[in-house]
């Protein structure tokens, strides 16, 4: 048996249109946090709509941890057109677009970025209740400041794209799939860009590794004169992780147990002189643990996760030409399953710990009048 619903709900979790009890109620949202009613009101909301679009799962990177396999290629013009009803479909009730793109490298699809992201930003020109924003996960390394520009056009005005370090480490583990370095090209584009004046932000995402550690003050260092007096340029420290890669068994990882301290001393190194870095949110939570949130893959599948790609689990249904999205509700449920139990740990990274289960159930996704309350954003 079908639905026809606005955004996914899920089994055995509260649906789109469902709203937090009062305080005072029993149950595990009785005693949740303030915090987690807030962000529980905002994954509900049918007036959000969060799509995490990948134009293509082809890169020209083969970075040594990578756990993509890109079996899947550039989206072809059915799925283009299905964004594009789906988002028609949806417009009337939305008051909040955001849009994340993200590959394999999001830019060797450069024109099916443009074209979508055209239509999404002549739609929110068309509707000024309509808050749109866009950002993009890139390795830099097509990223000139004439493509940002052109983006940034689009709404596509704020970007993530990692270092490993000074050349002599990056070089070693960002490599392209010729087997050459990528660092002097993307320090070349970050400059450009950060010459440009364009309103646009940077997330340097610096990775970390023990081979990597002992070059990381002084590069750090000139990360920070370089670009993080620049208010446009961030910076997240980040381990390297083992997500399931054919490297994974060779790779070597910082312990746990000193990663507080290193990234502390390495914080404390890349603000010295500047304004202290932004604490964490009170609650973090997962895009994927939101049911307004969605991946669509190159080939329609929808997913919650880019990190778990190749799950079998992550794939909850498909995007169809026509705009609607068929969901398998029990494949979704897990994904969605802490804000039912009032789980915090579950809300932050719902893949750790999650329970695996298969129905045949669909729910055909459509359109619904959003609802009147105002969301919590």
């Amino acid at each position: 048996m079908t639905q026809t619903l606005t955004a996914p709900g899920s089994a055995g979790a509260p649906g789109p249109d469902s709203t937090p009890g009062p305080a005072g109620a029993s149950g595990p949202l009785g005693s949740a946090s303030p915090a987690f009613r807030a962000q529980l009101a905002a994954a509900l909301t049918n007036q959000t709509l969060h799509l995490i679009v990948l134009p293509t799962e082809q890169c020209n990177f083969r970075c040594t941890y990578c756990y993509e396999d890109f079996t899947v290629g550039r989206m072809g013009e059915a799925v283009v057109g299905g964004i594009k009803r789906l988002i028609d479909r949806r417009a009337a009730g939305l008051r909040r677009l955001d849009v994340s793109w993200f590959g394999g490298e999001p830019l060797l699809a450069r024109p099916v970025v443009e074209e979508l992201a055209g239509h999404m930003a002549d739609l929110a020109a068309e509707r000024p209740g309509l808050h749109y924003r866009a950002d993009m996960t890139t390795n830099g390394y097509l990223l000139d400041a004439g493509t940002a520009g052109r983006l940034a056009a689009l709404g596509v005005d704020r970007y993530q794209i990692s270092l490993d370090g000074p050349a002599e480490a990056h070089d070693t583990t960002r490599l392209r799939a010729d087997g050459r370095g990528s660092f002097d090209r993307i320090w070349r584009n970050l400059l450009a860009i950060r010459d440009s004046g364009l309103p646009v932000g940077v997330l340097l995402r610096v990775h970390l590794t023990p081979a990597n550690l002992p070059l990381m003050p002084g590069f750090l260092a000139r990360l920070r004169d370089t670009f993080l007096r620049d208010e446009r340029f961030s910076l997240h420290l980040k381990p390297v992780e083992r997500m399931g890669g054919p490297n994974d068994q060779a790779m070597e990882i910082l312990e746990r147990d000193v990663r507080a301290q290193v990234l502390d001393e390495l914080t404390a190194v890349a603000y010295e002189g500047l304004p202290a870095a932004p604490d964490p949110a009170e609650l973090p939570v997962c895009y994927a643990a939101r049911p307004n949130s969605l991946v669509i893959r190159a080939d329609g599948t929808v997913a919650k996760c880019t990190v778990a790609l190749t799950d079998p689990a992550n794939a909850i249904g498909r995007l169809l030409p026509d705009g609607t999205l068929r969901v398998d509700n029990e494949l979704l449920a897990p994904w969605v399953r802490g804000w039912a139990a009032g789980d915090e740990k579950a809300v932050h990274c719902p893949y750790v710990g999650m329970e695996r289960r298969r129905a045949p159930a669909l729910l055909q996704i459509g359109t619904r009048p959003a609802p009147a309350a105002e969301p919590v954003l």
